[in-house]
Order: C-alpha cells, then sequence, then structure tokens
C-alpha cells in the first residue's frame, strides 16, 4: 500500500511538473504603447462603440474629428484607429429536399488601420473576420432570430478582443 502511494504522488509532481513547464499563463492585462487614441467613425458601427467602451479603462479614447478641428486642439491623439467598414452577412449553406432553408452562415467582417496624426501608418489596412453556423427552423423563426442576434454580438465582442490584441503588440518607435 505504502508503495502504490509513493507511486501515486511521484506521479502526481511528475504531472505537475509537465503542467508547470509547458509554458501555460493566464492572459493579463494588456498595455498599450499610446496613452490616447481617436476612433473613427464617431457614431454608427456597433465595433467602434464596444472597442470605444474596452478601451477607457487603458486609454484616453477622444472624439475623432476632421483634420482642421484636430489641429486647434491643444492635444491630439497619439493615434488614430479608422474603422473603414463593417459588414454583417448572412448567407444560406444549407437546404432540404423541398428547397427549404435549413442552415445560414452569419459573418462580420470588419476592416481597419492604425494610424498616427503624422499619417505614418501603424498597422496597414487589415480586415478581421468571425463567422459562425446556424441552424434554421420555421417553426421557431422568432427564437432562432434572438439566437442569431446573440451570435452577431458574440462575434463582434471577438472581433474587439482581437483588435485590442492587435493594438497592445503596437510599438510607437
Amino acid at each position: 500500500m505504502n508503495r502504490r502511494r509513493a507511486v501515486q504522488a511521484i506521479s502526481a509532481l511528475a504531472m505537475a511538473g509537465l503542467l508547470a513547464g509547458c509554458g501555460f499563463k493566464l492572459r493579463g492585462s494588456l498595455r498599450f504603447a499610446f496613452e490616447s487614441i481617436a476612433i473613427s467613425p464617431g457614431t454608427g458601427s456597433a465595433v467602434a462603440d464596444e472597442l470605444r467602451r474596452a478601451l477607457e479603462g487603458n486609454v484616453k479614447v477622444m472624439a475623432a474629428s476632421s483634420p482642421a478641428a484636430a489641429a486647434s486642439t491643444a492635444v491630439p491623439a497619439q493615434v488614430l484607429l479608422d474603422v473603414l467598414t463593417e459588414q454583417r452577412e448572412k448567407t444560406v449553406v444549407g437546404v432540404n429536399a423541398a428547397g427549404q432553408v435549413r442552415e445560414f452562415q452569419l459573418r462580420i467582417r470588419v476592416k481597419f488601420r492604425l494610424r498616427t496624426p503624422e499619417g505614418r501608418e501603424l498597422i496597414a489596412e487589415t480586415e478581421l473576420l468571425q463567422q459562425r453556423d446556424i441552424s434554421f427552423n420555421e417553426s421557431a423563426v422568432l427564437a432562432k432570430e434572438a439566437e442569431e442576434n446573440l451570435l452577431y454580438r458574440n462575434m463582434q465582442t471577438d472581433i474587439v478582443q482581437q483588435l485590442m490584441r492587435r493594438l497592445a503588440a503596437v510599438t510607437l518607435s
């Protein structure tokens, strides 16, 4: 019995050592190389609005303005994030023998770029894409509509998290 417990204890220690040595660590808080950012478009983009909320605790989020208005302000933002396009798509990917829709694919595409006020490009024009498949049932249209909205919100949050990680990787030098 003692020998069996000793083998179990050694096995447990060996497993703990392997897990500790694999390089796993929890994702910490993000650190940004800039202290202020302006995000355009100012309104109307759900991704830009959620990104503004996510960044507010880490950096100063300033209002995006025209070049003439930016020149008149005392301290412009250190970097400018341009959300160029944001598209939501819904395509049919599956039908039954009667031609009725059985499955959709939902997509969100966001194109953006990051630059300095002087025009130096920090992140070239980049497209982020998230997609999810959703089944469809005519007898549960309202429930499927709610599920679709929830999937779009989840994809939007995933894109904002990807954007935050890319912004954290930027260096200003």
